[in-house]
């Protein structure tokens, strides 16, 4: 039984998701992952392996319009800490329309370790991220990952979504000893999830 209930469908705002999504990527281009929402079959897949009943804490980065969370919603258990950070206020104001129990949070990922230990978090077993991290400049993406391994457990992944499976394989190596990537075919465009683990002090020379 999941700890939180989405709210039902008839109070979501009028708007439709893919909307918003085009919206936003019109106007921000590349620090918005995709033009349209994922499919159920991605955020099913960068969920797959989560052990919800031994996991104390959960993080979703890059929530977007919310497809992911509504699977991480679906699945936690009661007594496992999920918290929503999303940087884009409209965003944020989409899920908390959609997810009045969760805790989102209107924050930069770059500081959250920052943001978790306001809410008295030291540790966060996964990591799920809808960030476009290839797309942003190298400082700030190794500021995000750097943030991310100071709060993650020493068994604990980072699991990043992509629309170009494979591409990026070697730039996520840069910074985990341990990446393995999982295709998403179903997802338009074809997709996947690279989950990781084993972070490294500072990039590695592909």
């Amino acid at each position: 039984m999941s700890a939180l209930t989405p709210r039902p469908q008839a109070s979501v705002p009028v708007s439709p998701d893919w909307w918003l999504m085009l919206r936003k990527f019109a106007q921000h281009g590349t620090s918005i992952a995709s033009f349209a929402p994922s499919s159920r079959f991605l955020a099913r897949t960068i969920c797959k392996g989560i052990d919800y009943d031994a996991a104390k804490c959960i993080v979703e980065l890059g929530a977007g319009t919310g497809p992911i969370t509504n699977e991480l919603v679906r699945q936690v258990r009661a007594g496992t800490r999920l918290v929503i950070v999303e940087l884009d206020p409209d965003f944020c104001k989409r899920l908390r329309a959609k997810f009045p129990g969760a805790d989102i949070v209107e924050g930069d990922a770059a500081h959250m370790d920052k943001l978790l230990a306001d809410r008295g978090i030291t540790q966060v077993d996964h990591v799920v991220s809808g960030l476009p991290l290839p797309s942003f400049p190298d400082q700030l993406r190794g500021d995000i990952l750097a943030s991310v391994a100071r709060s993650l457990a020493p068994n604990g992944t980072f699991r990043q979504l992509t629309n170009m499976p494979y591409i990026y394989w070697k730039l996520y190596r840069g910074y985990f000893s341990d990446v393995r990537f999982n295709l998403v075919p179903l997802n338009l465009p074809p997709a996947g999830v690279y989950v990781c683990r084993g972070y490294h002090s500072a990039p590695v020379a592909p």
